[in-house]
């Protein structure tokens, strides 16, 4: 008689090998057909088996647990079943499963043929495959990879301590799982544009709430900020600053900026490709065009060329932080000079459509985080009147 168990993990690694040269069968009671063969030596390997409609027996080998999880081997046979019920050749079926292309397949077709020529934040992408993804999705079948097991690594990387300190750091690891839950999701969305898969597992899975950083440099800082900046010797680093500030735009399109692309007679940058995947045009006020007219004539093709692979100089991260040292400031990053500008637009009363599209922004949604700092010219307002009143008291006069 079947010994029918309802398969786990746990409870499949419960089972004791049979004696030598034995072999004992499970029936799953979920997936019609779906066995888990246990050798002497304690293999355990799942299969499905059937007869065929003309009655002839069939046994499917799918692999082993530990290669395969139950979930995974429920969902290969459900295919063979569907297979056996369309009058289909089971072991066609199987073998077609065995030629079905990886995940990291469809991962390097998607990255040479749509994120590379389209996307600058490609680099990005690369760097959370190779740190969450490859290792535990890399080599499975697209079938194989369920929702469950997508949202398990979404939980994980949230949940993982930081690199730096050994601690969580719920924010920035949320980010983090958000951005790889993302990427996983435009993997399966381009396998799917291409042929080799019907759904995407990642829809369904909640993204974890992010907050959003709002640092940008305060009035108290500027002039310690501009004070730092100008006697920094190392022009590259200065004006790189400095054109941050003026222009609003992402760090790496500042770096890679070229003078075809600018127009002085016009004043605008226009950058051709962003993380958006679209051009932007950018205003240059008369600041950023003086420095730029200070960089003009330098025999090449960017603005801040150097003697690297790509032909421009990388992000200056060192030299910015010695930027800070030297004025004295804590916690502000390369990229706040971009949330600086649109901050400062806020402050002086711009709207919200205008921030976005000084910033490159597709949508009023990305704007949006500017618009709670419309409350410090009034808290500011008040710190003057508090002043005042504190400074008559001081001389013994009664506030009016």
């Amino acid at each position: 008689m079947r010994k029918r168990i309802n398969f786990t993990k746990a409870t499949l690694l419960s089972l004791k090998p049979p004696a030598p040269g034995k072999r004992l069968v499970v029936w799953d009671t979920k997936v019609q057909g779906l066995q888990c063969r246990i050798s002497g030596k304690g293999v355990k390997t799942f299969s499905l088996y059937r007869r065929l409609k003309n009655g002839r027996p069939v046994r499917v080998t799918l692999g082993k647990l530990g290669d395969m999880t139950v979930e995974q081997a429920r969902a290969q046979a459900t295919l063979v079943n569907a297979a056996i019920a369309k009058g289909e050749d089971p072991a066609k079926a199987r073998r077609a499963h065995r030629e079905e292309v990886t995940f990291g397949e469809v991962y390097h077709d998607y990255m040479e043929n749509y994120a590379k020529p389209k996307k600058v934040s490609w680099k990005n992408e690369s760097g959370r495959y190779r740190l969450y993804l490859e290792k535990p999705f890399g080599k499975k079948k697209l079938s194989q990879i369920t929702r469950h097991d997508l949202a398990s690594l979404h939980k994980k990387i949230a949940q993982s301590p930081s690199v730096k300190d050994g601690k969580s750091s719920v924010s920035r690891k949320s980010v983090q799982a958000n951005r790889t839950l993302a990427l996983a999701g435009l993997v399966f969305k381009w396998a799917i544009k291409t042929g080799h898969c019907t759904e995407n597992p990642v829809r369904g899975i909640d993204m974890f709430a992010e907050k959003s950083r709002d640092r940008f440099l305060q009035p108290e800082e500027l002039m310690r900020f501009f004070d730092a900046v100008q006697k920094e010797q190392d022009s590259n680093l200065r004006h790189y600053i400095l054109l941050s500030l003026y222009t609003g735009a992402r760090q790496s399109n500042i770096v890679a900026m070229r003078w075809e692309d600018i127009s002085f007679q016009q004043k605008v940058w226009r950058i051709p490709v962003t993380k958006n995947g679209e051009p932007v045009i950018v205003p240059l006020i008369e600041e950023a065009l003086a420095l730029l007219h200070n960089r003009m004539n330098n025999g090449s093709d960017f603005v801040f060329p150097a003697n690297t692979k790509k032909g421009y100089i990388n992000v200056p991260r060192i030299g910015w932080y010695k930027i800070l040292a030297r004025a004295g400031i804590k916690n502000l990053r390369p990229h706040d000079l971009r949330r600086t500008m649109g901050s400062w637009q806020a402050i002086t009363g711009s709207s919200l459509s205008v921030i976005g599209k000084s910033l490159g922004h597709k949508s009023q949604a990305a704007t949006a985080i500017y618009a709670r700092l419309h409350l410090d010219p009034v808290r500011k307002s008040m710190e003057t009147a508090t002043a005042a009143m504190l400074n008559a008291a001081q001389q013994g006069e009664r506030p009016l």
